[in-house]
């Protein structure tokens, strides 16, 4: 052989490592392709091509690449969680800026989280007689992250005169219910600032239990409405209902944070 004609493989420009989801998800439903987007966004991804993701190679995200890796191939999908540098093409700076322009202006965010609200401890928290899956999943979020000791009182759904230092939730003109396509227990995670991302997946479940719209369509979802579903068949109480489903609620959070460990 000529030694004349033997080259050096180019090494990367960098030794700066990044992350790369590649995925695939069936066209049919709809609904997939959007939930994996909204994913990415969360995560603050960027995209390089239609399906091929980026993050900064960290702990982190490997761990949220690969929930989301198990949540695409649960849909039926396919994905693969890549370690790269890059040699040409793209610079270490040019990834840097994206991934600030997908993340936000962080005094902004920063500012955001600041401003999430807080109440008292000890507060009435007021909702309509007959709960069923948003109100028991609401008002154990309330006593899980936001008011421990948080008092419930059940009323008719609509003419109730709140007294003073009553905070309302699910019924009309409550402080706390729906807000677009969004339901209760999620309007209360953004209005307090509930940063848990296993309280996340309860919330995407509840929504698709109360809003029948398969947005999320998590694997868990069908299984938590049949309960639900039990527990007002087989009580007419609120407040049992309420200490029934928190029993439901407390398992399911368990099992995720399990997971995340």
């Amino acid at each position: 052989m000529n030694d004349s004609i033997a080259t050096e493989a180019k090494k990367p420009a960098s030794a700066r490592s990044w992350l790369l989801l590649i995925h695939q998800v069936p066209p049919k439903p709809d609904y997939l392709r959007v939930k994996v987007r909204r994913r990415l966004r969360q995560l603050g991804a960027v995209a390089l091509k239609h399906t091929v993701y980026l993050l900064p190679h960290t702990d982190e995200a490997v761990e949220d690449f690969h929930w989301l890796r198990e949540e695409i191939e649960a849909d039926g999908g396919s994905a693969l969680i890549v370690e790269a540098g890059f040699i040409e093409g793209i610079s270490d700076e040019e990834l840097d800026a994206m991934l600030e322009t997908e993340s936000g202006n962080a005094p902004e965010a920063a500012a955001k989280e600041a401003a999430a609200q807080r109440v008292e401890p000890g507060r009435t928290w007021v909702t309509r007689q007959g709960v069923h899956v948003d109100r028991i999943a609401s008002a154990w979020l309330i006593r899980r992250c936001i008011d421990p000791v948080a008092q419930f009182k059940f009323v008719a759904a609509r003419g109730y005169q709140p007294s003073p230092g009553e905070l309302r939730f699910d019924m009309f003109e409550a402080e706390y219910t729906h807000v677009g396509e969004e339901c209760t227990f999620q309007t209360l995670v953004k209005r307090f600032g509930v940063a848990d991302r296993a309280i996340g997946w309860i919330a995407e479940i509840v929504h698709d239990i109360d809003c029948k719209d398969e947005r999320f369509g998590r694997p868990e979802t069908a299984g938590v409405a049949t309960l639900m579903r039990g527990i007002a068949s087989a009580h007419d109480d609120d407040a049992t209902r309420l200490a029934r489903g928190a029993a439901v609620f407390d398992d399911l959070y368990a099992s995720f944070r399990k997971r995340r460990a």
